[in-house]
C-alpha cells in the first residue's frame, strides 16, 4: 500500500499497472471471442440475388425508424467515428507509463481502442445500407469532429480523465441501449441487436474505468475526491460537443442532436443525474476515509449535487423545436 501522504499520481498509476495487466482478460475480450461488424450485416460474398435481398430487407426495416431516432443514431455514429481523437487524448495523459508493449496501461489503451473501433465501423455500414442517410453530409460531420477535437475539462490528468470516461461510457451505454429498444418497437430487430452489442461493450468499459477510480480512491483518496469534484463543477460534456454540419457553427449541431435525444427519451438530464448517483454509490464516496479538509468539502459538494441537479432537471421542458439535419434528405 502506498502512503497516501507521499503518493504522487505517477506512483499510484505505476502501482496499478500490474493489477491492470493481471486482470486484462476480464477487462477486454480476446479477438477470437469478439463480435465483428460483418456478423450483423449482409454478407457481400453471397450469391448476388441473396445479398441484394438481404439489403432490401434491411432497407425496409429501416423505413420504420422515426426522424428523431434516425438523427440520434447518426449522431451516435459520428461520435463513435471520432475514435482517433479519443485514443490520442489517452496517449497525452501525464504519468501514464505505456511505452513497453507489455505495460498494463498500454495494453488497456490499445485494447479499448480496438474494441471501440468496431462500433463506428458497424453503425457506418448500417447507415449506408439503409438508403436514408446523406452519407456525404454525415462524412463531413465526422471529418469536422476529428479535425475540431474537443475540450473535456480534464487537462492531462488521469484522475479527472477516469472520472470522465466512467461517466461517458455509462452515458453511451444508455444511449445505444435505448436506441436499440426504440428500433425494436419500430420493427427493426436487427438494428436493436446491433445497438445491444455495442451497449454491452460500453457497459463493460464503464465498469473498467470505474474500477480504476475505485482503486485510486484506496491509494490517493484526497486527490481523487478533488478530481471528482472538479469534473462535476465543470459538468461532464460529451466528446461530440463540437459536432457540426457543413456550413453550421461549431457545436450548434450537437445542441440539436441532444434535443432530439431528449425528445425521444434516449438520453435526458435525468439520466445525467442517475449516472452521478450510481458513481457516488459504486465508489462509496460517503464512506471514503483519509481525506484532508479540502477533500472533505469536495465530498460534501458531490454528495449534495444530485438533489440540486434533479431540481434543475424537473424545471427543464422537453425540447419541442424540431431541426432539419443535413444528414437526412
Amino acid at each position: 500500500m502506498i502512503s497516501t501522504a507521499l503518493a504522487s499520481r505517477a506512483e499510484v498509476l505505476q502501482s496499478l499497472e500490474s493489477f491492470i495487466r493481471e486482470n486484462m482478460d476480464s477487462f477486454l475480450r480476446k479477438v477470437e471471442d469478439s463480435w465483428q461488424p460483418s456478423d450483423f450485416l449482409p454478407d457481400s460474398r453471397l450469391d448476388t440475388d441473396v445479398f441484394f435481398n438481404e439489403v432490401k430487407l434491411l432497407r425496409e426495416r429501416a423505413q420504420g425508424l422515426s426522424y428523431d431516432l434516425l438523427a440520434v443514431l447518426i449522431g451516435d455514429t459520428i461520435t463513435e467515428e471520432a475514435l482517433p481523437n479519443y485514443e490520442s487524448w489517452f496517449h497525452d495523459l501525464e504519468n501514464l507509463d505505456r511505452d513497453e508493449h507489455t505495460n498494463g496501461w498500454g495494453q488497456w489503451i490499445r485494447g479499448w481502442t480496438a474494441e471501440e473501433n468496431r462500433h463506428g465501423d458497424l453503425l457506418n455500414r448500417y447507415l449506408y445500407l439503409t438508403g436514408r442517410v446523406n452519407m456525404r453530409e454525415f462524412e463531413n460531420s465526422t471529418q469536422y469532429l476529428i479535425a475540431d477535437g474537443f475540450d473535456l475539462g480534464t487537462g492531462r490528468d488521469p484522475y479527472r480523465s477516469f472520472v470522465y470516461t466512467s461517466y461517458q461510457e455509462a452515458a453511451t451505454n444508455i444511449s445505444h441501449r435505448r436506441v436499440g429498444t426504440l428500433a425494436r418497437k419500430a420493427g427493426d430487430a436487427q438494428l436493436s441487436k446491433i445497438c445491444g452489442m455495442i451497449a454491452g461493450d460500453e457497459a463493460r468499459h464503464a465498469r473498467v474505468y470505474k474500477t480504476f477510480v475505485d482503486k485510486i480512491f484506496e491509494l490517493d483518496p484526497s486527490e481523487m475526491m478533488l478530481a471528482f469534484e472538479d469534473m462535476m463543477r465543470k459538468k461532464i460534456v460529451m466528446p461530440a460537443h463540437y459536432m457540426r454540419e457543413l456550413g453550421v457553427e461549431m457545436g450548434k449541431t450537437f445542441g440539436h442532436f441532444t434535443d432530439a435525444a431528449q425528445r425521444i427519451g434516449v438520453y435526458t438530464s435525468q439520466d445525467y443525474t442517475d449516472i452521478l448517483e450510481d458513481l457516488i454509490r459504486d465508489w462509496k464516496v460517503e464512506k471514503v476515509t483519509g481525506l484532508n479538509e479540502a477533500a472533505e468539502k469536495a465530498r460534501d459538494y458531490i454528495v449534495a449535487l444530485p438533489n440540486r441537479l434533479r431540481r434543475v432537471a424537473d424545471r427543464m421542458p422537453v425540447p419541442k423545436l424540431e431541426y432539419k439535419f443535413k444528414w437526412i434528405d
